[in-house]
């Protein structure tokens, strides 16, 4: 194999093996992977500006039993502190995001052993009828599958349900490293990496827009970050004509904080700047069937999210109003609306509010400035 020549290939968008991934992960200048993946950018997504988004992270609970060993959100069922989101609470939460110009919830919880499809249908139809503007971007691939275990049914007869009564799109949530031998070690209490792609690709089907993510840095190899990102590329390839599949790619270093991985195993979080940056530029190389793809500064910080820009990133995904997963294994970084827009200028782009699907949104007229306090 030779750098240059997979990096021309790069240019011309053809897709790259795993093996050639792993090579230019190891021999390409960091430099190198920016520039190709910085014209791939250019590409598609010709625009030049930079896309953020104001939405919240509401937990429909935070009872569990995956026992992931990278999360301190979770709680056991019965557990003093476990908890079940009611309607009043979410009221309280869905009015504030309007006045701090949000137009959407994303919705995750875990994998509560009693609540079932009835569960999330009843709630989502109740919240649209409460609130017909406000877009849910609700629960992810794990979820999903929990249900239809609990319910013995389909992933494609869960996400019809879901669909029918309100949700307007699946986050790429739990995908982790998709390798059943990472799964094993992290996530057991997860479904496995092929059934993840399996609920993605019945969404599709149903013409519900997704997202992919890659949690990295535990104990993953590299050759599994880019069988990650292949599987990825295939589901997407699989996708009907016209629903838009994967509208975006999301990889962020796993957070160590206080995790069972870092206080039992030792696993620790030593993805550098540079090291980041090389991810994400890759990602766009490997995906070229993805539109766009976002620097995760909440796990990474704004100046190195701001690098990611120069090297593919076309999206700074959400201020997050509110986030407690990620950030109770110590993601300490925070946006607000002026923030964001000022990172992104600095960088040298022209930030552009939008929606779930990548719409463009006009700035609200009067748009109360979100006062960070978690």
């Amino acid at each position: 194999m030779n750098t240059a020549e997979l990096l021309q290939r790069a240019l011309k968008f053809d897709f790259l093996s795993k093996e050639e991934g792993v090579f230019l992960y190891h021999n390409a200048a960091t430099a190198e992977l920016a520039y190709v993946a910085n014209e791939l950018r250019k590409v598609q997504v010709p625009s030049g500006k930079v896309t953020w988004q104001i939405d919240r992270n509401v937990n429909t609970t935070n009872v569990c039993i995956a026992n992931c060993k990278f999360c301190n959100f979770f709680r056991r069922p019965g557990h003093d502190e476990s908890y079940i989101t009611d309607i009043e609470t979410y009221k309280v939460k869905i009015e504030e995001t309007f006045r701090l110009g949000g137009d959407q919830l994303l919705l995750q919880g875990g994998h509560h052993p009693d609540l079932g499809l009835s569960f999330y249908a009843n709630l989502f139809k109740e919240l649209k009828e409460l609130y017909p503007d406000l877009k849910l971007h609700a629960l992810g691939p794990p979820e999903i599958a929990h249900v239809a275990k609990l319910e013995g049914i389909s992933h494609t007869e869960v996400l019809k349900e879901l669909k029918a009564n309100g949700m307007d799109s699946l986050p790429g949530a739990g995908a982790e490293i998709l390798n059943d031998r990472v799964r094993r070690l992290i996530s057991k209490g997860k479904c496995g990496g092929q059934e993840w792609l399996d609920v993605m690709r019945a969404a599709h089907q149903l013409d519900i827009t997704t997202s992919a993510t890659m949690m990295f840095g535990h104990v993953e190899t590299i050759e599994e970050r880019f069988e990650h990102l292949v599987w990825i590329r295939e589901v997407q390839s699989e996708k009907p004509e016209h629903a838009k599949g994967f509208l975006a790619f999301i990889p962020w270093p796993f957070q160590d904080d206080g995790t069972l991985l870092k206080r039992l195993r030792g696993i620790s979080n030593n993805v550098s700047g540079d090291e980041y940056v090389r991810m994400l530029a890759l990602s766009r190389i490997m995906l070229p069937n993805v539109k766009n793809i976002q620097a995760s500064w909440l796990t990474v910080g704004k100046s190195v999210a701001q690098m990611c820009l120069h090297a593919g990133a076309n999206d700074f995904g959400s201020i997050i109003i509110e986030e407690n997963v990620v950030s109770a294994a110590g993601a300490p970084h925070r946006f607000t609306a002026q923030g964001i827009q000022n990172a992104i200028k600095e960088a040298g782009f022209e930030p552009q509010l939008r929606g779930q699907q990548y719409n463009y949104r006009d700035l609200p007229a009067h748009l109360e400035e979100q006062v960070i306090t978690y």
